[in-house]
């Protein structure tokens, strides 16, 4: 990797010294102060809650312009991606660097339909959990378990990793959809190697003995657009749990079950669920759009749009324009007419045009319209964040082996202030008030 620091430094002021902070550029400009010897060279820390203007690492996967609405993979734009790719090759650039030529591509999918199949064993595992159980909980065990059945990871994590990252992208979607099959109570369907990778996935959804599916093009291309927009995004929650988990030495696949049980979260890949939540009640009370405008600019009311705004996006999520225009071809292909989508555009146009939206920089984010396309292709609302996993997953692996590959990566161990009671004399349990 390139150099990226540069030979300014920053100044702290601080008890009458001067200390001399490295300054750090990245490609596309991102500056940072490099404070790691901080705390040894002047005993102070730094105080970050939630992590708003601290870097954990660099990263040479995803840029994020938050500010003009800009995101690569790779320095490829995600509209040109999303546009003229399909998923299996935006794995393989996360993973590899580089886009596939037709070669690598025929041979990195031949490897994923190799590896479709889980273990017999695994099957009698979906039987134990409860018919409610979420199939977040029931994909983070069964990825967990995965170590399980492939224990021949060696010392070396990165050996081999073309296989194991090949095995994880291709399995996840065989368990997911398993998962679906035995809430609904129907016989599993098994992968098929003439099929492509989201043409798998929903067959094995939706095909049933007495009712074969048929997969459309267009709902391929559909599923492919969404797992390539929510394939990576830089440091998220998520993927800083991959990372953290990952630098304690775990095995790959307890760091990316951790990965997906921070994804669970409804403040994370949850979101879009809580859009169509959202949407429903606004839809059975009438469909009073204005009042639940009024409720979100009332400080006083807790109640919040779902699918607006974004902790690093200031204008309009570039993913979010992308899955609003998809959102209406496919619906218009299928021939859904789905009064959420029309609740969801009145929506948008008002708080668009609303000071208060506009000053707070609340703009639909990439989860205000993809639980609308997920409910036309027949996923019901606890798949939602499962489908999130199904993309992330390629960025989750990339991030890993980056991660694993830098030298400079020691165990996450964060510091805090504390804050408690100071040093107090031990007193004897007979003598206690």
């Amino acid at each position: 990797m390139p150099d990226n620091s540069i030979a300014a430094t920053a100044e702290l002021k601080l008890n009458g010294r001067i200390y001399q902070l490295p300054l750090v550029q990245g490609t596309m400009g991102d500056k940072a102060i490099d404070i790691s010897n901080l705390l040894q060279e002047t005993g102070y820390m730094t105080l970050d809650t939630g992590y708003k203007n601290t870097a954990s690492c660099t990263s040479a996967i995803t840029y994020l312009d938050g500010k003009n609405g800009v995101l690569r993979y790779r320095g490829y734009a995600i509209e040109d991606l999303a546009n003229n790719c399909i998923f299996v090759e935006v794995a393989y650039l996360l993973l590899h660097g580089k886009l596939p030529n037709e070669e690598e591509l025929l041979a990195f999918r031949d490897l994923l339909g190799r590896f479709a199949l889980i273990h017999e064993d695994m099957i009698h595992f979906f039987d134990h959990f409860p018919s409610h159980a979420s199939p977040m909980s029931i994909l983070s065990v069964m990825v967990n378990s995965l170590c399980n059945f492939y224990p021949e990871l060696s010392d070396d994590p990165l050996e081999d990793f073309d296989v194991t990252s090949t095995r994880l992208i291709s399995k996840i979607r065989t368990i997911a959809a398993f998962s679906y099959k035995k809430s609904m109570g129907q016989p599993l369907v098994y992968p098929r190697h003439d099929l492509c990778y989201c043409g798998n996935f929903l067959n094995m959804m939706f095909d049933k003995p007495v009712h074969p599916y048929e997969v459309r093009p267009e709902v391929v291309a559909a599923v492919n657009k969404l797992l390539i927009l929510h394939a990576d995004h830089e440091q998220n929650c998520s993927t800083s749990t991959v990372r953290l988990v990952g630098s304690a030495g775990v095995n790959i696949y307890a760091a990316i079950s951790a990965g997906i049980n921070a994804l669970w979260g409804p403040l994370h890949g949850g979101a879009n669920e809580a859009v169509i939540d959202m949407l429903e009640h606004i839809y059975a009370d009438d469909c009073n759009i204005r009042k639940y405008i009024n409720k979100a600019k009332d400080k006083d009311d807790p109640f919040r749009l779902s699918g607006f705004g974004h902790r690093v996006y200031k204008t309009y999520d570039p993913r979010g324009k992308i899955i609003k225009k998809a959102c209406d071809e496919i619906l218009g292909v299928l021939h859904v007419s789905d009064p959420l989508l029309d609740i969801a555009h009145k929506l948008e146009e008002i708080a668009l045009k609303d000071e208060y939206f506009i000053e707070r920089n609340l703009y639909p984010n990439v989860d205000f319209y993809s639980g609308i396309i997920y409910r036309a292709l027949g996923i019901p609302s606890n798949m939602f964040t499962v489908m999130f996993a199904l993309g992330r997953l390629p960025g989750w692996l990339a991030q890993w082996k980056e991660m694993r590959e830098d030298p400079a990566t020691k165990i996450g161990r964060p510091r805090q202030v504390y804050t408690g009671e100071p040093a107090r004399a031990f007193v004897p349990l007979q003598d206690r008030e």
